[in-house]
């Protein structure tokens, strides 16, 4: 190991237990958790990337186009045959280096290959860095949806190498933000006001400690997915991670900070939170450069229906809301309550 110090944040799961190393210069560490035992490593990640990494044994680089449209079954297969042909090993490591598309997909090859091979994540954008990459949980999508095949596989060990962030286009940057800015209504106080690495760190490490207690996406994992019902019905819809729709043209990020002012407003529709913790969502997300409305041309309608379809919403339309003990699970909303909050978050404030 080398000697440079970093932050460690472990995630705590018995014999699964791993670090997440956060600080400039992660990358360099690959070789030394690479397991004993293998000696092939497949590097999966996109040519746009330009990240390099040297795991000290042989290995090949193997390429997944861009856009979320590239995390599809058709990309885990063409990747399993590609690692057959190289002669990849049950005990040989699979390497994610890139944004949340490579670590989501490349993470379900893993667990899916030869039934599960060791997984190293080494996220280069600011998204993967916070959420993404940590906490085992691995999907593709379907057309119907996003993340909706997928299998909880936890990497050895995840390398945050904020060195690489300076590289990121300024709105891939704030599009990281949208995901990093739950965590300021999740337990990270004064969040916006950190600097960047201790931000991250501090996000990490309420995720690890999430992670830890429930593993699996019970109620508690769930709080992780503030902001993300609305998000991912505008994914689905066509107007984020994508070409855009409509002349509408969302990053992920940007989706869920709209995500947070949707969800502020419906539990002020709903009485569960004041105006002033209103306006604190509007605070957060606007410090980071992030857009805070739903953009004009939405169709209520088709985002309702589409939310319908989220993974939590097994009782009727489920959302995580604020509330006087903090972000909750709240279930069997009515639909008119839903819409009634998607027209005040189109309006700006």
């Amino acid at each position: 190991m080398s000697e440079t110090t970093f932050d460690l944040v472990e995630v705590a799961l018995g014999d699964r237990s791993y670090d997440v190393v956060i600080g400039p210069g992660a990358r360099q560490l690959v070789s030394d958790y690479v397991p004993a035992r293998a000696r092939r490593a497949a590097i999966v990640t996109q040519s746009n990337i330009g990240v390099e990494v040297d795991p000290g044994i042989e290995s090949r680089v193997f390429s997944m186009g861009d856009g979320e449209q590239e995390k599809s079954l058709s990309t885990v297969e063409r990747l399993c045959r590609e690692f057959v042909a190289f002669g990849l090993t049950r005990a040989d490591v699979v390497i994610a280096v890139g944004g949340g598309v490579v670590t989501d997909c490349a993470g379900f090859v893993a667990a899916s290959y030869h039934r599960g091979v060791n997984l190293i994540n080494v996220p280069t954008t600011l998204l993967g860095q916070v959420d993404a990459a940590i906490g085992g949980k691995t999907a593709v999508n379907l057309p119907e949806g996003k993340n909706l095949v997928g299998a909880f596989w936890q990497p050895s060990v995840v390398l945050c190498d904020t060195e690489v962030l300076g590289t990121l286009p300024p709105r891939e940057l704030r599009s990281g933000s949208g995901e990093m800015a739950k965590y300021a209504f999740l337990g990270v106080d004064d969040l916006d006001r950190l600097s960047l690495e201790q931000q991250i760190s501090a996000c990490v490490a309420l995720k690890a400690e999430v992670v830890s207690a429930d593993e699996r996406e019970g109620d508690r994992r769930m709080l992780l997915n503030y902001g993300h019902t609305l998000a991912h019905a505008l994914e689905t819809a066509g107007f984020a991670d994508g070409p855009g729709r409509d002349g509408i043209d969302l990053r992920h990020g940007e989706a869920v900070a709209i995500g947070l002012v949707y969800a502020a407003q419906l539990a002020h529709y709903l009485g569960r939170i004041d105006e002033a913790r209103v306006m604190r969502h509007y605070e957060v997300v606007r410090s980071y450069g992030l857009p805070d409305a739903l953009p004009e041309g939405i169709d209520n309608e088709e985002i309702v229906l589409l939310m319908n379809r989220d993974k939590k919403a097994t009782e009727g339309l489920v959302f995580l809301l604020d509330g006087p003990q903090g972000v909750e699970i709240v279930r069997g909303i009515a639909t008119k309550d839903v819409l009634a909050a998607l027209d005040l978050a189109s309006a700006p404030i």
